[in-house]
């Protein structure tokens, strides 16, 4: 593994660099590098800039408008996007529905949602999660029955993020549920929201935020041809999708920016005096340099596209520093951090907002796969316990 960058990749770099500090509007990176909430139109605007570039689902296969690049390059690609606080593309298009349609679909499939998806003409939502079954995925319920033409789709989704925004889901459902095993009789079925039958609830989080939702659906009809790959497999698709997610929710790069905007809250305030805080803040920053060297292992070791266990790791560790980052603001925030939209408190927008991200950051040790689980796969796949 070669940790320097050759010339052309410096080159490449570079060029991205210019790209994302120039194109992106300055506004929509600003309100991203502050954690703070991103309506649905700067996300779109963001996501279509790059699309227009090309840059949207490099990882893609290239005749669906993906790039014929090194791993490196993909890598660089993202460190770079984070590093500028450009929103990253739509995740439940580029990541996660996109890459398994373009892997398992029909052609049919592929020529229908493949292009809208690419370029945030359908907004995509998850529907995995249910009430009952969250880290344990495959205890799902949620059925459909196979009917003529159609199958009639019946249960609850929930942890539905963004749900509000989308205009079609992508579900796992249970399409035998007779199968001797859990994981065996799942299918991966494409619903259009505004089918009759679907409600959406929303969901109030711990920091004040709608960011999830709960999705019912009663006798919903969805036409058969919305089926992704064969009937009974949709447990496969799932771990190829939740591969692709994990490798990229590490967020290297934007932790670095986070870790910087404390250190520099700190020094402002004189914080950084404290022997003790110093220690942390540099133990973390130590902690995101070896988990960057662990993310080019593992991008190098993926060169062949197929998704690493290694990252479970990423994911574990990644999330773990995410957390710590936002744990470490409102210590510089300190009192200033308890006032919440409180424009007449003489408290700045930047502390008011540190202590609803931290909550909110909670989470990332649970969605993806929890970090529990992420420890069992570690000790199956790679340490072989």
């Amino acid at each position: 593994m070669q940790l320097a960058l050759t010339p052309e990749e410096a080159a490449f770099r570079d060029e991205l660099r210019t790209f994302y500090t120039t194109k992106i509007p300055a506004e929509i990176r600003e309100r991203n590098r502050l954690g703070l909430p991103l309506g649905k139109d700067a996300i779109v605007t963001a996501h279509k800039i790059l699309h227009e570039h090309g840059l949207a689902v490099p990882n893609w296969p290239v005749e669906w408008g993906g790039k014929d690049w090194t791993p490196n390059q993909h890598q660089i690609w993202l460190d770079e996007m984070q590093l500028a606080s450009v929103p990253e593309p739509l995740t439940f298009n580029a990541r996660m529905v996109g890459p398994v349609i373009a892997e398992f679909g029909s052609q049919e499939v592929k020529e229908r949602f493949l292009p809208p998806t690419a370029a945030l003409d359908i907004w995509w939502c998850q529907g995995f999660s249910e009430p009952e079954a969250g880290s344990d995925l495959a205890s799902l319920r949620t059925t459909a029955i196979r009917d003529g033409d159609s199958y009639v789709v019946n249960g609850q989704k929930t942890w539905t993020t963004l749900g509000q925004h989308a205009d079609w889901i992508f579900c796992l459902v249970r399409t035998d549920p007779q199968a001797p095993k859990k994981q065996a009789g799942i299918s991966f079925l494409l619903i259009d929201m505004n089918t009759p039958g679907i409600t959406l609830r929303p969901i109030k989080l711990i920091d004040g935020s709608v960011e999830v939702n709960e999705v019912f659906f009663e006798d919903v009809r969805v036409p058969a041809d919305q089926l992704v790959g064969e009937e009974n497999q949709g447990w496969t698709y799932a771990k190829f999708l939740l591969g692709n997610e994990r490798t990229g929710i590490a967020q290297v790069a934007r932790t670095k920016v986070r870790l910087a905007e404390v250190k520099e809250r700190a020094t402002a305030s004189g914080l950084i005096a404290d022997p003790l805080f110093a220690a942390r803040l540099a133990e973390a920053e130590n902690d995101v340099l070896a988990l960057e060297l662990t993310q080019m292992r593992v991008t190098s070791d993926s060169a062949d596209g197929k998704p690493s266990p290694a990252s479970s790791v990423l994911k574990l560790r990644g999330s773990q520093l995410q957390q710590i980052a936002t744990e470490l603001l409102v210590e510089v925030a300190g009192a200033d951090a308890l006032p919440y939209e409180a424009g007449d408190i003489a408290s700045p927008d930047w502390a008011q907002h540190a202590a609803p991200h931290y909550l909110n950051y909670r989470k990332t040790s649970i969605y993806g796969g929890s970090n529990e689980v992420q420890r069992t796969i570690i000790a199956s796949t790679i340490l072989g316990l």
